[in-house]
């Protein structure tokens, strides 16, 4: 199966991604486990992370046949090549870069980048984009994504990122959010897999819960 197809297929399973920006690899595991616990099928370390491409290395071989393992703040192909080479099949950025975007087509990876504009976001579909990351969601609010899906396809995932919290999903996903990006409300530096567990679990309710009443 191919990265696109296997992010559709994650998609499917639970649109949440796990976004752990400053996660160690000593506890990178540990965190992953609990969140694949919880139904998580996507996760996303940042690379100005200590030691990212480690702990995305480190996942991918105790968990990659479970969750589809990646790397967020990707500013260059270079770092496509990194992330490839460490085993990860997700990309995910915070701009919609034209080079970034054709070196994770060129490895197959599957590729989310981020988008503020209708302009960012045909970009982005015409660099083969998997799904749409739009961010800062502080900045779009639900309003603007809602006028955004009017022109774009309607089959395309848009993922707002940003300030999302189980109690802020229900607007977003009536404004046709396909899912979210989960950062410091999920995970922060130091966070035990203990808790980061209990919250993954609240924030799968809630999706869940917000996707049956939309």
């Amino acid at each position: 199966m191919t990265p696109s197809a296997r992010f559709s297929q994650a998609l499917t399973r639970l649109p949440l991604v796990a976004i752990l920006r400053g996660i160690r690899p000593d506890e990178a595991v540990d965190v992953a486990a609990a969140l694949v616990a919880e139904g998580f099928a996507l996760i996303e370390v940042p690379l100005n992370s200590p030691e990212a491409l480690q702990s995305i290395a480190r996942m991918v071989q105790a968990l990659g046949h479970e969750a589809m393992i990646g790397a967020g703040t990707v500013l260059d192909p270079v770092a496509v090549e990194a992330v490839a080479a460490a085993g990860g099949t997700m990309i995910v950025a915070p701009d919609t870069n034209a080079a970034v975007l054709a070196a994770a087509a060129a490895r197959g990876l599957a590729m989310v980048p981020g988008v503020l504009s209708p302009s960012d976001a045909f970009t982005a579909i015409r660099g083969g984009a998997a799904a749409l990351k739009l961010f800062p969601a502080e900045i779009a609010q639900p309003a603007g994504l809602k006028a955004m899906r009017a022109v774009l396809p309607a089959g395309l995932p848009v993922l707002p990122v940003g300030g999302i919290a189980p109690d802020t999903m229900g607007p977003w996903i009536a404004a046709g959010a396909a899912g979210f990006g989960l950062g410091s409300a999920l995970y922060q530096p130091g966070k035990s897999a203990a808790l980061v567990g209990r919250d993954a679990a609240r924030f799968a309710a809630a999706w869940r819960a917000g996707a049956a009443a939309g």
